[in-house]
């Protein structure tokens, strides 16, 4: 299965993400998921896989920007899959597919795990 990191290149931990797995000579596509958009199926894969709160980031600034009444309505998987369509930056970043299980978010030592190397701390 090919990797994929999903997330936004302007976004500062999938740029460090998108460093440390180049560093690491590591051939990984990446999805600008702002760009090219999600579909309906992977998003709902990730549900499957990962708990909803996990991929919405509820600190970050599209999140923020969302009225009250609509930060009410996500209460679970179904409404929080209508927000991460409708604004897919709401999504937690980066999202990465592929070797092993799914995961969201990039710690150097967490990739080194992930793809069992032990090349060093690029980030």
């Amino acid at each position: 299965m090919k990797t994929t990191l999903y997330g936004i290149p302007n976004c500062d931990t999938v740029k460090k993400a998108r460093t440390w797995l180049a560093d690491n000579g590591h051939d990984v596509d990446f999805h600008d998921f702002k760009k090219q958009g999600l579909d309906r199926a992977t998003v709902a894969g990730w549900l499957e896989q990962l708990d909803w709160e996990t991929l919405v980031n509820r600190k970050g600034t599209t999140w923020r920007k969302l009225s009250d009444e609509r930060r009410a309505a996500i209460v679970d998987s179904a409404s929080a899959l209508e927000l991460m369509l409708e604004n897919p930056s709401v999504i937690k970043r980066p999202v990465l597919v592929g070797s092993g299980p799914l995961s969201v978010g990039f710690s150097a030592d967490q990739y080194a795990a992930k793809f069992g190397a032990d090349k060093g701390d690029a980030a």
